[in-house]
């Protein structure tokens, strides 16, 4: 590979990791899948998209009704991956400082202490992003980007790796907050669960009359794993026709919406689709890594008019722009 065709990285991982071999690492992501289904089932697909979301250096959004599964999915990933978990509830009256942080003055030492927030774990929860105001959900902005926190002026790094799954709810627009667009930026893909199958509901119940299998869950994974195959993804070789096609999308999405695929959507793309490579076992990307990935990448940052979507949008796209 040469340096033209490797992904600029402007966070670069804090340790040293050495990269896995391919192989290895795509074994790893499908022990992780495996573990996670003795929880969640009929899943499969959305437990994927969170791992290459964790692998790619991203974060994930997931928007459903209530009552399938959300939470339990974001927590199995995360208990699956051996490393920190926190989970924040969104309530209308949370603080940005109950995410981050805030300082606080010790009676003893005559001293203000920092007590961390949340934010500072390797896998957090957001549950329920949009029951909070705009105010408190950008408290996030900071640390999904910049990895993170700066509270009364002293910026203080959060855990590596990092990675936030937020859950939305979609079905109470009255008593909810539409997420800013700076915000949902900063989402690598935004998923959909949608109602289990009846074979695989009848499956769940069977597995939760007794105790629920989360219990007993144990991590198959730690975080220097996670670290090692982060440095093979961002070794995937992305070559010059791959990235032209990725510009050509963005572009036709600008064209025909009032807001398309920001670069920084671009750049979320190729590097889920360098995700979505290792986990078919290669170390290059092809076209059909980019156009598995790009409807779960850019749908939620496509903004239109009328009945259009940006998933339709995306769709489009993918349809019109050919692949040289």
């Amino acid at each position: 590979m040469t340096d033209a065709d490797a992904v600029p990285d402007s966070k670069p991982e804090a340790t040293a990791a050495s990269p896995l071999p391919v192989e290895e690492a795509a074994d790893l992501a499908t022990r992780i899948t495996e573990n996670v289904e003795r929880v969640i089932v009929g899943q499969r697909d959305a437990i994927e998209n969170i791992l290459i979301a964790v692998l790619a250096r991203g974060h994930l959004l997931l928007e459903d009704v209530p009552g399938v599964g959300k939470t339990m999915l974001a927590r199995s990933v995360a208990v699956s991956l051996g490393g920190s978990f926190k989970r924040v509830q969104f309530t209308p009256d949370l603080l940005p400082s109950d995410v981050t942080g805030v300082n606080v003055f010790n009676q003893q030492t005559r001293e203000f202490e920092f007590q961390q927030g949340p934010v500072f774990a390797n896998v957090v929860l957001g549950d329920e992003i949009n029951r909070a105001p705009p105010k408190t959900q950008a408290s996030l902005l900071e640390v999904m980007e910049e990895e993170q926190v700066t509270v009364d002026g002293t910026t203080r790094k959060v855990p590596n790796p990092f990675t936030v799954i937020a859950t939305q709810n979609d079905v109470e627009p009255g008593r909810t907050y539409e997420l800013p667009i700076a915000e949902i930026d900063r989402f690598m893909k935004k998923i959909r669960l949608g109602y289990p199958s009846e074979a695989d509901e009848t499956e769940l119940l069977g597995r939760v009359t007794g105790d629920h299998p989360i219990d007993s869950l144990d991590p198959v994974a730690t975080v220097d794993d996670v670290l090692q195959a982060r440095r093979t993804v961002s070794q995937v070789t992305v070559r010059e026709p791959v990235r032209a096609y990725v510009s050509r999308l963005a572009g036709y999405t600008r064209q025909h919406a009032q807001l398309g695929a920001s670069p920084r959507g671009a750049i979320a793309l190729v590097r889920a689709a360098q995700a979505r490579a290792v986990f078919e076992g290669r170390d290059y990307v092809v076209p059909d890594d980019v156009q598995t990935e790009a409807p779960s990448v850019w749908a939620h940052r496509v903004r239109t008019d009328g009945d259009d979507t940006g998933a339709s949008v995306v769709d489009r796209a993918l349809d019109a722009v050919a692949v040289e």
